[in-house]
C-alpha cells in the first residue's frame, strides 16, 4: 500500500494564486465600463414614461403626446364609439382584435400614432377621420376605427398600444 503524503503549499503555489486574483480583479476593472456603457442613456431613461392629464380631455376629443419620440393618441371615446368599436364582427378586420383586448377602460383609447404601413402619423380631427371615424392616413390611405384598428388600407396590423397605467381617474402615466 502506498503512504498518503500530505503536500505542502509552496511559495510558488502562492504566486500562482495572487496572480490569478490580480488578473480577475484586472479583467473585471476592465469590463466593467465596457458593460456600463451599455446602459441608456440619461435622457433616454427620462423619457421612458410620461404622466398625462386626461381631465381636460372632453369626451369625443382627443390629445396627442410625445413619447419616446412618438406621437401617442389619448381619445376620450363616446358611447356611439365604444358601441361600434365592440360590435364590429372580427371577420371584417385585417388583424383581429376584440376592443376589450386593446382598452383598459372602454372610454379611454391609448394608441401609438404611427401607421403601421410607413411610418406616417394618422390624421384624427373631425372631419379627417376617415370612413371608420378613428384615424386616416392621407399617405397610403389606410383607415383605422375608434379601437386604433386597421379597416381598410396597407396598413399590416392595428395601431399599437403602449403599455400604460390609469394612476388616478384624472392621470394617465404611459410607459
Amino acid at each position: 500500500m502506498a503512504n498518503p503524503s500530505t503536500v505542502e503549499p509552496t511559495r510558488r503555489d502562492m504566486l500562482f494564486i495572487t496572480t490569478g486574483a490580480v488578473a480577475a480583479v484586472g479583467a473585471g476593472a476592465v469590463a466593467w465600463p465596457l458593460i456600463s456603457q451599455m446602459n441608456p442613456d440619461a435622457s433616454t431613461l427620462a423619457l421612458a414614461s410620461t404622466e398625462v392629464d386626461i381631465s381636460a380631455i372632453p369626451e369625443g376629443g382627443s390629445l396627442t403626446v410625445k413619447w419616446r419620440g412618438k406621437p401617442v393618441f389619448v381619445r376620450h371615446r363616446t358611447k356611439k364609439e365604444i358601441d361600434e368599436a365592440v360590435a364590429t364582427p372580427l371577420a371584417q378586420l385585417p388583424d383581429p382584435q376584440t376592443d376589450a383586448v386593446r382598452v383598459k377602460k372602454p372610454e379611454w383609447l391609448v394608441v401609438v400614432g404611427v401607421c403601421t404601413h410607413l411610418g406616417c402619423v394618422p390624421l384624427g380631427a373631425p372631419g379627417s377621420r376617415g370612413e371608420y371615424d378613428g384615424w386616416f392616413c392621407p399617405c397610403h390611405g389606410s383607415h383605422y376605427d375608434t379601437s386604433g384598428r386597421i379597416r381598410k388600407g396597407p396598413a399590416p396590423t392595428n395601431l399599437a398600444v403602449p403599455t400604460y397605467d390609469f394612476l388616478s381617474d384624472t392621470k394617465l402615466r404611459i410607459g
